[in-house]
């Protein structure tokens, strides 16, 4: 009887571990290159929004905080995703 016990509470352990992995593993992701959301490239003065796919040549305004571009084409692209999943 305990030896059943036992097994069933390893399965259970392992289903936990098993949730608690994948949750976490969907919030930070791989750290793979495809993931990469903005590269900052300082010889050229470029920015390059890998999510809308469009590069700025404003890095030193950028890095002061004048993001104000970037953030309208993310809205856009956002409003243009959401209008094309209703006409699903």
């Amino acid at each position: 009887m305990a030896m059943l016990k036992a097994k069933l509470y390893q399965i259970e352990e392992e289903k936990r571990n098993k949730e608690i992995y994948d949750a976490r593993k969907s919030q930070v992701g791989t750290g793979d290159r495809s993931e990469k959301i903005r590269t900052y490239n300082f010889p050229q003065s470029r920015v390059t929004d890998h999510r809308v796919d469009k590069n700025y040549h404003n890095l030193t305004e950028i890095m002061q905080g004048n993001i104000t571009e970037i953030l309208e084409d993310l809205r856009k692209l956002r409003v243009e995703e959401k209008l094309k999943n209703l006409q699903l």
